[in-house]
């Protein structure tokens, strides 16, 4: 099939292009910079440059590529480790899960693709009642902090879209907290700030946290391409875990010392009511539907030998 794949340079796209190629699809990739252009186009990938908030230039794209399948892994996520500043750090992924959605649909439609899948999230934007560990069917946070509301409200136009984008078959992959080289919670300003002792035990640490290491997000993203219905799929390991559990590891990790605990009152005043959500009250999620529909199985079943094989292929990680 011909896959066109939007954020194709991103934290998925870098891993998803070549898992694509490999599996004997032809590949579109959609990116804003020629020095990333020559890189898909080294992969073996046909390289687009345009603005995804360009909705003449996408619908080009789109008309000339002519795809069986369109992939949406637009975000601009680089920056976004300090999530003290939630709002402004996924300001312009939001405008990317609405606008730029939009466009990649409309485009979908004029040319006639028949499938669409998009990237969406699986951890706080959950209601935060009920168990630790949910599935697609939950419910959605009704009434989340005022700093995470224009996010989830992204999530949520983004999801009831494509979901709902007949007679396209709309897939929407919540992926966990990304993990990988120099990636996710092993970005270098996140590690960073580990080492610092700036990323604290909030409270007693009992929000629990679905990870997936990025292997792991190519893999079931390119099996998304070619089977299970339309619909919402947790793409996450098979071990959630409360932050008191998997925050001291990392740091062990990462060769800091044990994160500082702080009060929830304490940490609500300095950080935000948002950051003592995500570290005392979100919720997890369950893979069970995607290994039942899509047939798949992570690779890095649990974080705790991800993180390890993370650190074997890295090196040491302490500075």
């Amino acid at each position: 099939m011909h896959i066109f794949v939007a954020g194709a340079t991103g934290a998925v796209g870098r891993r998803l292009v070549p898992a694509l190629i490999k599996a004997g699809h032809v590949v579109t990739g959609l990116t804003r910079t020629s020095k990333k252009a020559r890189w898909l186009g080294e992969l073996g990938a046909k390289p687009m440059i345009c603005d995804a908030l360009d909705e003449k230039a996408v619908l080009q794209a789109v008309e000339d590529a002519k795809p069986d399948v369109i992939v949406h892994e637009l975000t601009a996520l680089s920056g976004s480790s300090d999530l003290r500043k939630f709002g402004k750090a996924f300001a312009a992924s939001n405008d990317l899960r609405t606008v730029g959605t939009d466009n990649l649909l409309a485009a979908a439609r004029r040319v006639g693709v028949g499938r669409f899948i998009a990237q969406s999230y699986c951890g706080w934007p959950y209601a935060r009642t009920g168990g630790h560990v949910k599935s697609e069917d939950d419910p959605l946070d009704p009434n989340p902090p005022e700093e995470m509301r224009r996010t989830l409200d992204a999530i949520r136009y983004l999801e009831k879209t494509v979901v709902g984008a007949t007679p396209l078959e709309g897939v929407v992959l919540r992926y966990g907290a990304f993990y990988g080289e120099d990636t996710g919670l092993f970005d270098s300003g996140f590690l960073e700030q580990i080492r610092r002792r700036r990323v604290p035990l909030i409270g007693g640490g009992t929000a629990w946290w679905s990870f997936i290491n990025m292997a792991d997000v190519a893999e079931a993203t390119a099996l998304a391409v070619e089977r299970g219905a339309a619909g919402v799929y947790n793409i996450v390991d098979d071990d959630p875990a409360p932050v008191a559990e998997w925050l001291p590891a990392l740091a062990e990790l990462a060769g800091a010392k044990a994160p500082l605990h702080v009060p929830s009152w304490i940490a609500r005043f300095l950080a935000g009511e948002h950051l003592v959500v995500m570290m005392t009250e979100s919720r997890a999620g369950s893979n069970a539907k995607a290994k039942r529909e899509l047939g798949w199985h992570p690779r890095y079943s649990s974080w705790r030998q991800g993180f390890a094989e993370v650190v074997r292929h890295q090196g040491r990680l302490a500075a």
